[in-house]
């Protein structure tokens, strides 16, 4: 019984998960600068974006920017959660241990070198972003770092990338990757042909991980437990780090250097679903932050109108103090230990 009413319960919050990820999306299309009616959004559904202002606003501003956000939000709540449960680790995320950074930086080489396709910048994001994890656990593993170590080291690559990828755009003005968008993060330059190679990453990345839900709920139980479970550690954790850094680096590539999403979501989900396994957090950490995404970029549309607030610099106001409610609770949790 007590399983059945755990069942309807996943069932339940799933959703409602949904929901609010569809009815972001819906207010995303229809509020902005240029607000469309139902009757409007109808038009120029059926219009196919050739005939009124209406139709052209929807097809080749509004729909490619909703799209952007749901898919950059599933992408980095996964990928959070995936990290999180791979390092067993509660304060790691793709910002914080350097995943977007090393992203970024290699999407600022790509397009100062004047390759600024859209399969080039998205593999060039998911090829940083695999460098600088590998790099933050190669690190943490050689010098036998804790946690919260490893979440340290994590900041310091991050910076160290960061700075790099700010002298690449003094150095290199002209090239795209120097907008403060990228910097801080946000949607408002989002073009179709540049999202459509980082959707089909991101789609493969949220299949793959929603695939291996069970080998991430063994390898957080740790290394030795899994190993007597039967499970090849050493291959795993990097096949699981690399969807984690391909979900990020998709993301990154069209969305810039957006944070906390990865950290504030999955934490948010656990406290809804009490933690427990990954076929139930993964799918509502996709559907959670991709509504979360969008209801952020529809907030840095709206509240400061006709003026718009990078949807990166909003989340970090809402991620900066949570993420040191964490620490804080954590801090707590150890003394009373």
């Amino acid at each position: 019984m007590t399983s059945w009413k755990k069942s309807c319960t996943s069932r339940t919050l799933l959703c409602l998960a949904a929901v609010f990820m569809l009815v972001c999306a819906l207010l995303s299309v229809c509020l902005g600068a240029s607000g469309l009616t139902p009757a409007e959004l109808g038009e120029a559904l059926l219009d196919g974006g050739r005939e009124t202002a209406a139709s052209r606003i929807l097809w080749y501003v509004r729909l490619p920017r909703t799209a952007a956000c749901l898919l950059a939000g599933a992408g980095l709540a996964v990928s959070g959660a995936v990290i999180q449960g791979v390092l067993a680790n509660p304060l790691a995320s793709p910002g914080i241990i350097g995943v977007n950074a090393g992203a970024g930086l290699a999407v600022s080489i790509c397009c100062a070198c004047g390759a600024s396709t859209g399969w080039m910048i998205a593999g060039s994001s998911f090829t940083g972003a695999m460098l600088a994890v590998l790099l933050v656990v190669g690190v943490s593993q050689k010098t036998g770092a804790s946690r919260t170590t490893v979440v340290l080291g994590g900041v310091a690559v991050s910076n160290c990338m960061n700075a790099v990828s700010e002298t690449i755009a003094i150095l290199a003005p002209d090239a795209s990757i120097g907008s403060t968008d990228f910097r801080v993060g946000g949607f408002s330059s989002v073009s179709a042909g540049r999202l459509a190679p980082a959707a089909v990453l991101i789609v493969l990345g949220l299949i793959l991980a929603l695939t291996l839900c069970n080998e991430l709920d063994v390898i957080a139980l740790g290394e030795d437990t899994a190993q007597g479970l039967g499970l090849r550690v050493s291959v795993m954790r990097p096949l699981l780090l690399g969807i984690a850094a391909l979900l990020a680096g998709a993301s990154v590539s069209f969305a810039g250097l957006l944070g906390f999403v990865g950290l504030i979501v999955p934490h948010m989900v656990r406290r809804l679903v009490g933690g427990g396994e990954s076929a139930r957090l993964l799918p509502l950490c996709m559907f959670f932050g991709a509504g979360f995404v969008t209801l952020c970029d529809l907030a840095s549309r709206l509240l400061f109108a006709p003026y718009e607030l990078p949807t990166g610099i909003l989340l970090s106001f809402i991620g900066g103090p949570f993420f040191i409610y964490l620490l804080l609770h954590r801090k707590r949790g150890e003394s009373h230990d």
